[in-house]
C-alpha cells in the first residue's frame, strides 16, 4: 500500500528539492513519481504568491499548497519554515506575531517587485499546479493520505524501540483491527 508512494526527504535551506533517489536537483516528483511540479527555487516563488493573496501562517502555507496539489504533495514543515525565514531575510517577507504566538508572514514591497518580475514564469507554476491538482485531486483526501503516513510512521518509531511485550502487541493488533473494520465499514 505505501511502497507505490513516492515521499520526499528535506530540502536545500533555500528551497530546493532533491527528489528521492532520483539524484536530480531542483525539483520534485509528485506521488509514484508520476512528473516534476517545483523547479528550483518554485517554492519561494508560490509562497510570495499565496502570502501576497492574504498574509499567512505557516501551516496556513502547507495546507494551502497540500490543497492545491490535489493531495498529491503536502510540504513539511521543514521546508516551509526555513523558505519563510530566507524570504524575510531577502527582505521579501515580514512577519509579525499572530494569535497565540504564531508568526503571520506578508508580502513587502519587495517580493510584490519580485512576483512582477516573475510574473510569466509564477503563471506556469501555478498552470502546472492547477494540472497535478486535475489530475490527482479525485484520489484519496489529502487528509486520509497524511493519517495513513501518521500510521505507518507511529508503527515505525514504535517497532526501533525494541521488542513488543504479549500485551503490547496485542493492543497494536486490536487497535489496527478496529481501524481496519471502521475504514471497511465506512
Amino acid at each position: 500500500m505505501f511502497g507505490k508512494h513516492h515521499f520526499f526527504h528535506k530540502r536545500h535551506a533555500r528551497g530546493e528539492w532533491l527528489g528521492e533517489g532520483r539524484g536530480q536537483r531542483g525539483h520534485f516528483h509528485v506521488r509514484g513519481g508520476r512528473g516534476r511540479v517545483f523547479d528550483q527555487g518554485d517554492l519561494r516563488l508560490v509562497i510570495l504568491r499565496l502570502i501576497a493573496e492574504k498574509p499567512r501562517h505557516g501551516y496556513e502555507l502547507i495546507k494551502e499548497i497540500e490543497d492545491r496539489l490535489g493531495g498529491a504533495y503536502s510540504p513539511s514543515p521543514g521546508v516551509i519554515y526555513p523558505t519563510l525565514t530566507l524570504l524575510e531575510e531577502m527582505g521579501q517577507a515580514t512577519v509579525t506575531g499572530g494569535d497565540g504566538g504564531k508568526k503571520l508572514y506578508a508580502i513587502t514591497p519587495e517580493g510584490e517587485a519580485v512576483l512582477t518580475t516573475n510574473k510569466a514564469a509564477i503563471d506556469a507554476i501555478f498552470a502546472r499546479i492547477a494540472a497535478v491538482h486535475q489530475a490527482y485531486g479525485g484520489g484519496p483526501a489529502p487528509q486520509v493520505v497524511r493519517a495513513m503516513q501518521n500510521l505507518r510512521m507511529a508503527l515505525r518509531l514504535r517497532l526501533a524501540r525494541g521488542p513488543l511485550t504479549e500485551p503490547e502487541v496485542a493492543a497494536i493488533v486490536a487497535a489496527l483491527d478496529a481501524t481496519a473494520a471502521t475504514v471497511e465499514r465506512t
